[in-house]
This record gives structure tokens, sequence and C-alpha cells, in this order.
């Protein structure tokens, strides 16, 4: 048996492991449906596993190996990793009791210092009292990569069908991308620091770092089935 069939088989394994665990979690979460708003976000979280599993082993299956393809399943993991941090916001603000559409901000967290970082300081004060505004603003920070990812896939995809997709444009297209990213994870991360010691007992820091880990290695596992 060789190097190729061994990972083809330890994937499928793997794959079939993951949708087993998903299948048991969402039956759990179904049998119990106590905590509708809470659970829902937490339904499309877990799905995130199965989803980049399948993703990455159609990829190391190489079917349709053109590039147009692979950039097609690449932007269906990072679609669905921009809405899975959009709903863990949402989650945390769930946990909080916030509701940015009814204005519900409780008063025991209203004027806390949100305090910013370089390079975010170069745009904003380096420190701003928490409201109803500043909150809006951390959950607009993080849906905008929410509907920014999926127009560039589109975008990318048919550029490269259409054959105009040179490499200037690659860099423009992971400039943007990697902004975009980068400002959703910043207000994730600043949400987490002013809110730490409520957010503490439901354990958000290792939740957070489980989806930053299932990117970082069905990214590599698909990389190296691209090479």
């Amino acid at each position: 048996m060789d190097r190729g069939q061994l990972t083809f088989m330890g994937s499928t394994v793997c794959v079939m492991l993951t949708l087993h665990f998903t299948i048991q979690l969402l039956t759990q979460h179904f049998m119990s449906w106590k905590k509708p708003k809470e659970q829902k976000a937490i339904v499309i979280i877990i799905l995130m596993a199965p989803i980049y599993a399948l993703d990455s082993y159609v990829g190391l299956l190489d079917l349709l190996g053109s590039k147009p393809f692979f950039t097609f399943l690449e932007s269906i993991k990072e679609c669905y990793e921009a809405l899975v941090m959009a709903k863990f916001l949402g989650l945390m603000y769930t946990y909080l009791n916030i509701s940015i559409s009814k204005n519900i901000v409780p008063d025991e967290v209203k004027g806390r210092e949100i305090h910013h970082s370089f390079p975010m300081t170069l745009f904003m004060p380096h420190s701003v009292k928490l409201d109803h505004k500043s909150l809006k603003q951390l959950k607009s920070w993080t849906w905008q990569f929410v509907w920014i990812r999926p127009v560039c896939s589109i975008l990318m995809i048919g550029l490269q069908i259409l054959g105009l997709y040179p490499d200037w444009i690659s860099w423009i297209f992971t400039i943007i991308l990697n902004i975009s990213v980068s400002l959703a994870l910043y207000s994730l991360v600043l949400f987490y620091h002013v809110f730490a010691k409520e957010l503490a007992p439901h354990n958000p820091l290792s939740k957070f770092l489980c989806i930053k880990g299932i990117v970082f290695f069905s990214f590599w596992q698909v990389n190296d089935s691209y090479m």
C-alpha cells in the first residue's frame, strides 16, 4: 500500500468520524431544544466540521482538477468560515443578553472602555466608551467579511473561467481578503477582551481556538492535495 492509498484511507476514516460526532452532537441539541437563539448559532458552528471535512476530502480526490474548481472548494470553506465567525459573535451577544437590533445593552456593561490597538488607532480613538453604537460597529466589522468573501469568490471564479486572472489580480484579492478577515478577527478578539469576565463560564476562547484549528488543518490538507 503506497503513501497515497494510506492518505486516502486515513482521510476516509477521519471524515466518517467527523460525520458520526456531528450527527451525535446535533441529535443532542435537537432532543433538548431549550434555548433556540443560542442553539441555532451553535448548530451552524457545529456544521463547520463536516463541511470542511467533506470539502477537503473532495479536494484530496482531485476531482475535476482545474483551478476554478479548487477555487470553488476554497470559497465554500472560507464563506462558511465567515458565517461561523459572525454567528460566533452573535452567540457571545446572546450569552451577554445583548441585542443590537432591539437596542438592548445591559446597564452593567455600558460605559466600559474599549481600547483599540495599532493599526486601528490610525483610524479610531485609542479608547472609546462601550455603548450601542460601539457594539454595532464591532458587529459590522465582523459581518463585512461575510459579504466581502462570497463577492470576491464569485469574481475570482468568473475571471478564472474567462481566462482573465493574472497574478496582479490575484494579489489584489489576497490583500482585500486578508484585510477583511483581519478586521473580523480583530473585532472578535476585542469583544472577548472587553467581556472576558462575563464570558468565562461559557469558555468561548476554547471554542474559538477549535474553529481556527479546523481552518488551519484543513488548509494544509487541501493545499497538499493541490501540489
